[in-house]
Order: structure tokens, then C-alpha cells, then sequence
């Protein structure tokens, strides 16, 4: 999949890995603040009890 992304992206190496950069901070903004928030009351972790 990667080789296929680096192969299709126009440019010269340089462009290709600031091309690859943008798209990689992209996704992870996306997954930050969309996706994350949106799954995060469907997870358990907030029903912590602690018994003594």
C-alpha cells in the first residue's frame, strides 16, 4: 500500500516525502479529533470502579 501511495504522489523524492508528511499529520488529525471523540463513549474505560 505504501509503494503504491509513494509511486502515484507527483514530484521528486523531496516532495514526495513532505506529500507523505502532510498526509500522514492529516490522518492522524482526523483520527484525533473526529474518529476518537465519536467512539470514545462506546468504550468501557469510564465505568472505573475501585473496591476497598
Amino acid at each position: 500500500m505504501y509503494s503504491w501511495i509513494w509511486r502515484h504522489l507527483p514530484g521528486n523524492a523531496a516532495a514526495k516525502v513532505l506529500a507523505a508528511s502532510v498526509m500522514a499529520l492529516a490522518v492522524a488529525a482526523l483520527l484525533l479529533f473526529v474518529v476518537f471523540p465519536e467512539v470514545e463513549p462506546l468504550l468501557p474505560f469510564t465505568n472505573v470502579t475501585v473496591a476497598e
